[in-house]
């Protein structure tokens, strides 16, 4: 992270290079797989089974080998993860049964955005049988745009939601929704008349399709308000607040992916 962004922290975690953005993500992740757990375990599902969320170490992408040099300036999310894929083949640390998660600080990078994975690698433990696929994904959430352009309270949610899409598979959401879309699983819950209230899925995706629309940009990827687990209109509403709390089609998908798609 660069020495201006430290100092919108008052260089609070510098000693461990881990400043207040990135502690308050991973809590956020770790809250979410207790929550899935939970649900689960009260279900007697996935009994036994353990989430087990970590801080790696520092990553430093390698320089792309591209021919075009914005590549190197404003890298696109493809190039993002194939260095990021490098460094954890590097560091031998894919087992098979883990996501890892990129905490990028690139608010200015509008290739990256909000952050996202792509296939091969997009689902953790569900071999696609392409030979660079091993079962662990990879994903980047860009905490420096989330910070920069909205609230903590949306570097927490979309944190959780660009790891739990390496834990939503088409066949996971369509047991669960009336669609194929993991961003529909979301809720929008209106709090009062001019507010609501959006969970870690539907985040990005919750607001009308403009800039300013909930987050400052809205999510390029698939999404359908009526087909959301709840979302109660638009009308009217003018102050957007965030939830870490999944909803209930969220939990359920994720057990079932969980179910299907995880040895254990």
């Amino acid at each position: 992270m660069p020495l201006w962004a430290w100092t919108r922290y008052g260089f609070d975690g510098v000693r461990d290079d881990w400043p207040p953005p990135f502690q308050d993500a991973l809590s956020a992740i770790e809250d979410a797989f207790e929550q899935v757990l939970t649900y689960a375990n009260e279900r007697s599902r996935l009994e036994g089974l353990e989430a087990v969320v970590e801080r790696g170490d520092l990553v430093r992408l390698p320089l792309p080998t591209m021919s075009r040099p914005s590549e190197a300036v404003v890298p696109s999310l493809e190039t993002v993860l194939e260095g990021f894929r490098t460094r954890l083949d590097e560091r031998d640390v894919l087992t098979g049964s883990t996501c890892h998660a990129l905490l990028s600080w690139a608010p200015l990078n509008h290739r990256v955005g909000y952050g996202g994975t792509l296939s091969p690698n997009a689902w953790t433990g569900n071999v696609t049988g392409q030979p660079t696929d091993t079962g662990d994904s990879q994903t980047v959430a860009n905490l420096g745009a989330t910070e920069l352009w909205d609230s903590r309270a949306v570097t927490r949610n979309m944190a959780i939601h660009e790891v739990l899409h390496t834990f939503l598979d088409t066949d996971a959401v369509e047991a669960v929704a009336n669609s194929s879309c993991d961003h529909d699983l979301g809720t929008a819950v209106r709090v009062d008349d001019e507010t609501m209230r959006v969970s870690p899925m539907a985040t990005a995706y919750a607001g009308p399709d403009d800039v300013g629309g909930g987050t400052r940009f809205h999510g390029t990827g698939c999404h359908d308000h009526e087909e959301f687990h709840r979302h109660d209109g638009l009308e009217g509403v003018e102050n957007w607040t965030y939830t870490t709390e999944l909803s209930e089609a969220t939990l359920e998908a994720v057990t079932r992916y969980l179910e299907t798609s995880i040895d254990r």
